[in-house]
């Protein structure tokens, strides 16, 4: 029997990227990146996601993480893509309906020919890092907050904590994106990352948090020393990685 190749879609509110992996989620070509275009209809991203596989071998099946609330491969509400110019631009009406309930895992599998699957993006990352032991969390930190939660490696229904608030009327999103680490620098920021996983654990009461994303690695050295034993920093890639262990869930 042939070893299935999996394309692996990781899309966010910055950028778009994607690899093929073997089997054992070994990448078999250097991931590519495009910038996330915007305004972004579904149909853009369709195409968009079509361009890069062009560019990559050949693949039997495909994996694509999004933000937001994603169920079966349908999006629910999207937070980034509806916006003109792209995170915390102004909302296009237009862009919320077409959004609203489009099934991208049926889009996607008929623009490629392929068996598709579409998760929130912190979903894929969690599958490509979890021990599948206890009750495990992931975070991922990059133009948002992502998450994604696993009970002895089953994936839980998913909760945009993005969305909900944290302090003074922001959400996380607001509270701990890509614009307040630049607005504030790594040091302030760290604090707050930090402030957030001491507000989520008792929540959560995970066995485990591992904490992704492109801006993980911002999070400053003091800062990483007082988390807690319980917290382990994961790379960015896990959101590729995490591809091809999606298909045994």
């Amino acid at each position: 029997m042939s070893e299935l190749m999996t394309l692996a879609i990781d899309c966010g509110g910055g950028g778009i990227k994607g690899s093929v992996l073997d089997p054992r989620g070994t990448m078999v070509a250097k991931p590519l990146r495009v910038p996330t275009p915007y305004p972004l209809p579904p149909s853009l991203l369709v195409e968009t996601v079509v361009g890069l596989s062009e560019r990559l071998p050949a693949a039997d099946r495909v994996t694509m993480g999004m933000p937001g609330m994603i169920r079966h491969g349908v999006v629910i509400a999207t937070p980034h893509y509806i916006t003109r110019s792209g995170p915390r631009s102004k909302v296009v009406p237009e862009l919320v309906e077409e959004w609203k309930n489009f099934d991208m895992g049926r889009a996607i599998g008929r623009a490629l020919g392929l068996p598709t699957k579409v998760w929130n993006d912190a979903e894929v990352a969690g599958t490509g890092v979890i021990t599948g032991t206890g009750l495990e969390m992931i975070i991922t930190l990059g133009t948002g907050l992502g998450n994604a939660v696993f009970d002895a490696g089953a994936l839980a229904p998913h909760v945009e904590v993005s969305q909900g608030f944290v302090r003074w009327g922001l959400t996380y999103d607001d509270y701990i994106g890509e614009h307040e680490r630049l607005r504030l620098g790594d040091a302030h920021w760290s604090r707050r990352v930090r402030r957030i996983v001491d507000g989520l654990r008792p929540m959560y009461m995970w066995d485990r948090l591992y904490i992704g994303g492109g801006n993980s690695k911002r999070i400053t050295a003091a800062n990483r020393a007082r988390l807690g034993d319980d917290v382990v920093i994961v790379p960015n890639d896990a959101g590729i990685i995490g591809g091809v262990r999606a298909w045994e869930k």
